[in-house]
């Protein structure tokens, strides 16, 4: 998996920071790095956090965080923007502006509205943004399927994704993690009407990132060149993978091993 050409692609990851490594901006990261591609970052939010769940979120301010991305833009040249934890919807609404700047790059947005554990860690005001500015403006959005039942009031994923691409989204991938079945189905949603499904043994345990890891690789694969169906297809391949290498850092959740090809290649 790792590359080792001079040229790397660049991935600007806007999310939050997890002391625990598990997810946030480390998994993000992480993850592109195992695709042979570079992460640059800006911090939209610092949490207090283990593998056990949430405690606070602190947003950074909005101003700083919009001077951050205008910088890293100019000096890397990034080939896809990925989207975690905000944190405020000031934070929202700076990322919409600079979509709208750069229509040239991808946009992967996994709205992260509450913790592996459950915790909710976006208010009113920033679930307000995301359905009316930030999802419009997204090449791809990767809610599991609580999350766009949150975000749309609809209870079917195919009426979740409906929702979505009327709402602006190119691309809806609806996770099927939170689901009690024997196996994880995964939707992708075109706004041409395309759709594929694919459907992944369910593991055992509970995992911290698996949200991020996915949408990362999803991202630095779009950098790559890779059309949408390739880059979800061996995402999902890469993120499965990463669960079934888990291993324990803390008391609760396990952490995805995003480097297990280097001792499984």
């Amino acid at each position: 998996m790792i590359n080792d050409s001079a040229e790397r692609a660049v991935v600007l990851c806007i999310g939050g920071h997890d002391p625990s490594g598990g997810a946030g901006i480390m998994a993000d990261a992480e993850t592109i790095a195992a695709h042979g591609g570079f992460a640059v970052s800006a911090i939209s939010a610092l949490t207090d956090q283990d593998t056990c769940g949430v405690r606070a979120i602190h947003a950074q301010p909005g101003e700083q965080l919009e001077a951050q991305c205008r910088t890293l833009i100019a000096d890397s040249a990034p080939r896809a923007i990925k989207i975690g934890l905000l944190g405020s919807s000031r934070a929202v609404r700076v990322i919409s502006t600079l979509a709208d700047e750069h229509p040239e790059l991808p946009l992967v947005l996994d709205p992260v509205l509450a913790s592996g554990t459950g915790q909710r860690v976006a208010d009113a005001a920033v679930l307000n943004q995301l359905r009316h500015n930030l999802i419009a403006r997204s090449t791809l959005v990767t809610p599991n399927l609580p999350e766009a039942r949150t975000l749309t009031d609809h209870q079917s994923p195919d009426q979740c994704a409906e929702r979505l691409l009327a709402t602006g989204a190119r691309w809806v991938l609806i996770t099927g993690t939170h689901d009690s079945t024997e196996q994880v189905t995964n939707r992708l949603y075109g706004r041409s009407g395309a759709r594929h499904e694919w459907h992944w043994p369910r593991l055992a345990g509970e995992y911290h990132g698996s949200g991020c890891t996915l949408a990362s690789a999803i991202a630095v694969r779009l950098a790559r060149g890779e059309s949408m169906v390739e880059a979800v297809a061996g995402a999902q391949e890469y993120t499965w993978n990463t669960l079934d290498q888990a291993f324990r850092t803390g008391r609760c959740q396990l952490t995805p091993n995003r480097f297990y090809a280097l001792r499984h290649p």
